[in-house]
């Protein structure tokens, strides 16, 4: 058990919960702008075009970045269910909760993250 009351493990899920229902739904909802972009330079002119693939790119980085996170976030879910949370990966040490209320899905202690 970590030195981390049950309160705060539950509030730590509930915000790792929030925010990963957060995170599906902007994925779900930036899906048309990952879409392949249409090469027809009849009905789009050539700039318009590459500002298109170029949101498109940025979109799809967004993607994988939102993606990242929800695996971290999931990862973070489960070390809850084992009662492992709260413990960095590195060291075996507590994690101090300040660290965990900036970052719920931190996975080491301020002295094996730098």
């Amino acid at each position: 058990m970590t030195d981390l009351t049950s309160a705060q493990v539950a509030a730590y899920r509930t915000c790792l919960l929030a925010l990963r229902e957060e995170l599906t739904g902007a994925d779900e909802s930036t899906a048309d702008w990952r879409k392949p972009v249409t090469l027809d330079q009849q009905s789009v002119g050539r700039l318009s075009r590459m500002d298109a693939m170029q949101q498109q790119a940025m979109a799809e980085a967004e993607g994988r970045r939102r993606r990242t996170d929800i695996a971290r976030i999931d990862a973070a879910l489960e070390r809850i269910e084992e009662d492992e949370y709260g413990w960095c990966l590195t060291c075996g040490e507590a994690i101090a909760p300040k660290r965990l209320e900036i970052d719920p899905m931190a996975t080491r202690c301020v002295s094996c993250a730098s």
